[in-house]
C-alpha cells in the first residue's frame, strides 16, 4: 500500500514530469488530503489538450453555466491513477457568438460566403 507522503509525491511528481516536458505549469493545483484528488487548473485550451493527453485523461465532460450573467465553459477530463482521481480543468467565458456557433451544422463554414438564397 502507499503510504500518504509516497502518494503526495507521485501527484507533485506528476505535475514536474509534465512541465520538464515543456507544459505550462497549472495556473492552480489542488490536492486533497489523503491524496485522493488531485485538481489543475490550466489558462488555454491548448494548455488543457496538452495535459490531459500527457496525463492521458480518458473521461471528458463540459459544463456550460451561467456565472452572474456571464456564460461560462467548464471542461474537465479526468483519470484514476492508483486510487487518486485527477482532474484537469479549463473555464472559458463564452459568447452569444459561441452559443449560435452550436446551433450550425457545420461551424468551420463562413456564413457569409452562403448565397441569399442557401441561407
Amino acid at each position: 500500500m502507499v503510504t500518504e507522503l509516497a502518494t503526495r509525491a507521485q501527484a507533485f511528481g506528476l505535475i514536474a514530469e509534465g512541465v520538464a516536458a515543456g507544459l505550462s505549469a497549472p495556473w492552480r493545483l489542488y490536492l486533497a488530503r489523503g491524496c485522493r484528488y488531485l485538481s489543475l487548473s490550466v489558462g488555454d485550451r491548448t494548455e488543457w489538450n496538452a495535459w490531459r493527453t500527457h496525463l492521458g485523461c480518458p473521461e471528458l465532460s463540459v459544463r456550460v453555466y451561467d456565472a452572474g450573467g456571464e456564460i461560462r465553459r467548464s471542461s474537465v477530463a479526468e483519470v484514476v491513477l492508483d486510487g487518486c482521481r485527477i482532474s484537469v480543468e479549463l473555464v472559458e467565458e463564452v459568447s452569444t457568438d459561441d452559443l449560435d456557433r452550436l446551433l450550425v451544422a457545420d461551424p468551420t463554414a463562413d456564413p457569409t460566403t452562403v448565397e441569399p438564397e442557401e441561407r
